[in-house]
C-alpha cells in the first residue's frame, strides 16, 4: 500500500533543478518507498542500497569502483554508510552538470553533515523526510499552518481519536497495519536503530544507559531542554549527554525547537524545547501502554503539544521550506512562555496549544509580550481539541486541531 506523499512535489521540483538530491529521515519514515515510487520508474535509472555489506565494503574501500559499477542516473539508498562516496559524486557533477543525476537517501539528517556541506554545496537539493502527516494519513490537502489563514476543518476529531493516534505515532507501517502493536513494532524499531544507525555513528560502551538515555528525553519531550538533569538521571557527564543528544537529532528522532532571538532582550531564556518528532516512540519510551491512560495522565499536555508541533514541522518541511527560520518559541525569565511563533514576512505569529476543548481568553495572556519584540505581531492561535474555530478576540483565534 503506497500513500501519496507529500513531499513527493518537491522531491520532482528539485530534480530537475539540481544534479543531486538528498532525502534524509529517521529510520521507517518511508524514504526508499518514496524514491522508488516517483524516480525508480525513470529511464535509465538503478537502485541499489547500501544495506548489503558487499556493496557497503566497495562504496567505501573503492567510491571511484563503485560509481562506475553504478553509473548516473542512480539512486544509492542508505548512503550515510559510505560518505567516502560523496566526494567522488561531487567530482562526476562538476564534470557533467545534468540536472537529475543522483538521489541520494540516508538515516541521517544530511543537514548537520559536515561532508555533505562540503561536498554537495551548490549541487544538492535536500529534503527532510519524517514519518507521515495528518494530511497524508486522512488524505487531505497540506498547508504550512499560519495561524491568519482561515483553513477548513479537514478532519472531525475527538480527544479519543487523537490520544488514539498520539500513541500509536504516524511511521508508515503502524498507520497501514492497525492491528500491529506499538510494543512489537517500536521493540523492534529500537533494536535495528541501535544496530545499525548508533554503531554506525559512535561506540557506545554502555547501551543500557544510551536506551535510558533516549527514555528520560522521551519522558521530557515539549519542554525546555535541560541536559544535566537528563545526564544525572542517566549517570553520564554532560559531554556524553551532549554527544549522545547530538546522534538522537542527527537521526531524525528528534527536534530541538531553538528560542526566539533578540539581542535587544536580555531576559529571553536561551534553551531549546526538545520534541520527539514520532509521538508513538515517544509513548513507547516513555512506558505508557494504554492511550486512555495517557490522556488522563498529567503528560499529556506535553504530549499533545508534541503532536501539534511536529505535525507544523511535517507542514513545512513537506513544502521544502526552512523550519529553522521559520519556528522558534518564546520564554523569558520571568516564566512568560509561547508555546511556538511561527516567523513569516518580518510578522511574529503567537500560537498556544492546549489540550482543552474550552482554553478561554487566559490562553493569550503571554502575547502581549510580542509588543516588546522586533517583528510587527500577527494574528494568533491556540490549537486545541474545540470542534470548531471562533475568535477569542480581534486578533486571536481559537484553531481546532483537525484544522492543522
Amino acid at each position: 500500500m503506497y500513500i501519496e506523499r507529500k513531499i513527493g512535489q518537491q522531491l520532482e521540483y528539485l530534480s530537475v533543478h539540481f544534479p543531486a538530491v538528498v532525502i534524509a529521515g529517521a529510520r521507517q519514515t518511508g524514504k526508499t518507498t518514496l524514491i522508488k515510487n516517483l524516480i525508480g520508474s525513470r529511464q535509465g535509472m538503478t537502485y541499489v542500497t547500501l544495506d548489503y555489506p558487499r556493496l557497503r565494503d566497495l562504496a567505501r574501500s573503492d567510491p571511484e569502483l563503485f560509481l562506475q559499477q553504478y553509473p548516473a542516473p542512480v539512486i544509492i539508498d542508505e548512503v550515510q554508510y559510505a560518505p567516502q562516496l560523496l566526494p567522488y559524486i561531487k567530482i562526476r557533477i562538476d564534470e557533467d552538470r545534468r540536472n537529475g543525476q543522483y538521489f541520494l537517501t540516508g538515516s541521517q539528517m544530511f543537514r548537520r553533515m559536515k561532508n555533505v556541506s562540503e561536498s554537495l554545496a551548490g549541487r544538492a537539493g535536500i529534503l527532510s523526510l519524517y514519518a507521515l502527516s495528518r494530511a497524508e494519513i486522512y488524505g487531505t490537502e497540506e498547508t504550512p499552518f499560519l495561524p491568519s489563514d482561515r483553513l477548513p476543518l479537514k478532519h472531525d476529531e475527538t480527544v479519543t481519536t487523537v490520544f488514539d493516534r498520539i500513541f500509536r505515532g504516524s511511521m508508515p507501517q503502524m498507520v497501514i497495519d492497525p492491528d500491529l502493536s506499538p510494543e512489537a513494532f517500536f521493540g523492534e524499531y529500537m533494536q535495528t536503530y541501535m544496530e545499525r544507525d548508533i554503531r554506525e555513528l559512535i561506540e557506545i560502551k554502555n547501551e543500557s544507559k544510551f536506551l535510558k538515555f533516549i527514555s528520560c528525553a522521551a519522558a521530557r519531550t515539549g519542554q525546555e531542554l535541560n541536559l544535566s538533569d537528563i545526564g544525572k538521571d542517566v549517570g553520564i557527564d554532560g559531554k556524553t549527554a551532549d554527544s549522545w543528544l547530538s546522534l538522537l537529532v542527527t537521526s531524525g528522532l528528534v527536534y530541538l525547537l531553538q528560542p526566539y532571538s533578540a539581542n535587544t532582550i536580555k531576559r529571553i531564556i536561551r534553551r531549546p524545547k526538545l520534541y520527539f518528532m514520532d509521538t508513538g516512540l515517544a509513548c513507547y519510551l516513555s512506558l505508557w501502554n494504554d492511550p486512555r491512560v495517557l490522556e488522563n495522565s498529567a503528560m499529556a499536555g506535553a504530549m499533545f503539544e508534541t503532536y501539534v508541533v511536529s505535525e507544523i514541522i511535517k507542514e513545512y518541511s513537506n513544502k521544502g521550506m526552512d523550519v529553522r527560520s521559520r519556528l522558534t518559541y518564546y520564554r523569558d525569565n520571568n516564566g512568560r512562555e509561547i508555546d511556538l511563533m511561527i516567523i513569516e514576512n518580518g510578522a511574529a505569529y503567537p500560537v498556544e496549544i492546549k489540550k482543552s476543548a474550552d482554553p478561554g481568553r487566559d490562553a493569550l495572556k503571554n502575547f502581549s509580550v510580542l509588543d516588546q519584540l522586533p517583528n510587527r505581531r500577527g494574528e494568533g492561535a491556540v490549537i486545541c481539541l474545540s470542534p470548531v474555530s471562533y475568535p477569542l478576540d480581534g486578533m486571536n483565534r481559537v484553531i481546532p486541531v483537525g484544522m492543522i
